[in-house]
């Protein structure tokens, strides 16, 4: 089995990366390896390696610098993954692509499925959605996860921004009116390797858009909350700081935020058997994170 994986240095990347190693061939790029946005290096590649899978952890995931830089973001988002896509569907991999929770409009407080209607609020969703749709038109053979609040101990992400803040800072406000389920990185890894295991096995999967995220689902503010007490906990942090819940009125962004990033993972569990992410059991190991 040969594997070919994108933002290999990235919080999921570097989980699969490390995940595969044992069982696959690999070849793990990242943007300095491989330049995604170039059609004619990707089909290189491709020719090259030949793989039986690729799984693109590669996105230009700066939300609020996509606001300005918005051709640089479709370009990733966007052409990256479609180049991949095609080809793919030349050699016959099956690929494997990440998308996000951004591609919801973010109202209400239910679940959101796959099949509900998209409606991106800011440029990194839009460029997401269509990163979604070239994968979708040009390989047939495709599984496309849709995750959020990804955290990991690699790469920069909500839990380590906390502890560093808790270093300096007495007293902290955290938006508390979005809602979501925070999702290991390593958790999503494995989701990754499970779906490539069931194609091997010989198990025809339905091709198509898949959630996969975290419980519970908790507001900013509560995840800042367990995380602090859980550095308590475990000796990280000789006091926690004071926390505020604020609107997220009180704290504007160029880009808009999802109000609800809940996502529903039903599907992934009745076709693959993979549970949604633990998030409370990944931060048992809160040291990692410093």
């Amino acid at each position: 089995m040969k594997v070919l994986i994108t933002g290999c240095n990235g919080q999921v990347g570097k989980c699969l990366t490390k995940n595969l190693a044992e069982n696959a061939e690999i070849l793990a790029v990242d943007y300095q390896d491989l330049d995604i946005t170039d059609q004619a290096a990707v089909f290189n590649v491709f020719l090259d390696f030949q793989p039986d899978y690729i799984v693109n952890a590669a996105a230009h995931t700066a939300v609020d610098r996509a606001e300005e830089e918005v051709d640089l973001s479709f370009k990733v988002n966007r052409d990256g993954p479609k180049f991949l896509a095609e080809a793919a569907q030349a050699c016959g991999a099956v690929i494997l692509h990440i998308s996000t929770d951004y591609v919801f409009g973010g109202e209400g407080s239910g679940l959101y499925t796959e099949s509900d209607k998209t409606d991106p609020q800011c440029v990194y969703g839009e460029s997401k959605l269509a990163g979604e749709a070239a994968v979708v038109e040009n390989c047939e053979n495709h599984l496309i996860l849709r995750t959020a609040w990804v955290f990991g101990e690699h790469g920069n992400n909500f839990v380590k921004t906390m502890l560093k803040l808790a270093e300096t800072r007495d007293a902290l406000s955290i938006v508390g009116d979005q809602f979501g389920g925070p999702t290991y990185a390593k958790d999503i890894s494995d989701a990754l390797v499970k779906m490539i295991e069931s194609i091997e096995a010989g198990k025809q999967p339905e091709w198509g858009v898949y959630h996969f995220s975290g419980l519970p689902h908790v507001s900013w503010f509560e995840f800042a909350e367990y995380i602090f007490n859980t550095a308590h906990k475990e000796g990280i942090l000789d006091t926690i700081p004071q926390l505020t819940s604020i609107p997220t009125s009180s704290y504007p962004t160029p880009a808009k935020r999802p109000e609800n990033s809940r996502l529903d993972c039903q599907k992934i569990e009745n076709q693959f058997q993979i549970k949604p992410s633990d998030w409370q059991a990944a931060l048992t190991n809160i040291q990692a994170y410093k």
